[in-house]
């Protein structure tokens, strides 16, 4: 299909909002230094044009900030608004959890839910000294998605995308920092239970369980985020969204 005119604006607007997003994202930027437009441009190969749009979306989501002199800075946040963030998550996904279990999913989407949960577990059973994080996070993204995806609520799907963009809040925002830190496999296995109940959980048309398990199962991340803070202050350097936080 011959590509409509329209397309490569639209493609290069895409290009410079998920680009600039994710050198916030990934520590690429350093919080309160003025953003050149030149040189962003240049590194992320898109015009000021779209560039610019890109700033004024990243400015809604409060990832940059308008500055005295003129122009964005990227913020920096308290470990209030990160604690912050990582409850609203758990919040909505709690609330996408009871939904799904109120109403009903649909056998065909509860079983691709299931096969995610499956590959999870195979991935925890791995040899301790092979394990790959790699898939572990991509797995356990996915089973975030779907979690959205089974409440039925394009609203409830918005908003749980809109605050898994903030720094921490993303259900993989610490899962580097499991590397080689004794105990943390502990962590995972304690999740992937969590992951298991929540299905159970919705499966069995048990709302209030579905919601509640929803909810604490993001409060790992809360003590994922206080242990690295203060406990072990030399890992902060593998979650690159951490150097937007005051300190």
């Amino acid at each position: 299909m011959a590509r409509k005119p329209q397309d490569a604006p639209m493609q290069q607007s895409l290009k410079a909002l998920l680009g600039l997003r994710a050198l916030v994202l990934q520590g690429g930027v350093e919080p309160g230094k003025r953003l050149s437009e030149i040189a962003l441009s240049e590194r992320l190969n898109v015009s000021r044009t779209p560039l610019r749009a890109a700033l004024q979306r990243l400015e809604q989501e409060h990832l940059v900030e308008l500055i005295p002199s003129g122009g964005y800075a990227v913020r920096r946040f308290t470990h209030q608004e990160a604690v912050d963030s990582i409850e609203l998550r758990g919040t909505l996904e709690g609330v996408a959890a009871r939904f799904a279990a109120e109403r009903g999913v649909v056998p065909a989407r509860l079983k691709a839910a299931w096969s995610i949960v499956h590959a999870l577990d195979e991935t925890l059973d791995s040899n301790p000294d092979s394990f790959d994080f790699s898939r572990y996070e991509q797995l356990n993204e996915d089973f975030h998605e779907t979690l959205a995806d089974l409440s039925g609520s394009d609203v409830i799907r918005r908003e749980i995308a809109r605050v898994t963009s903030l720094p921490f809040a993303s259900p993989s925002a610490f899962t580097n920092t499991h590397v080689n830190v004794p105990g943390f496999l502990k962590t995972l296995t304690i999740a992937q239970s969590q992951h298991r109940a929540i299905i159970s959980a919705i499966e069995m048309r048990e709302g209030a369980r579905a919601e509640a398990l929803a909810r604490e199962h993001a409060r790992l991340a809360r003590q994922t985020l206080d242990f690295v803070m203060e406990e072990k202050p030399d890992l902060r350097t593998r979650v690159p969204a951490l150097t937007l936080l005051a300190v």
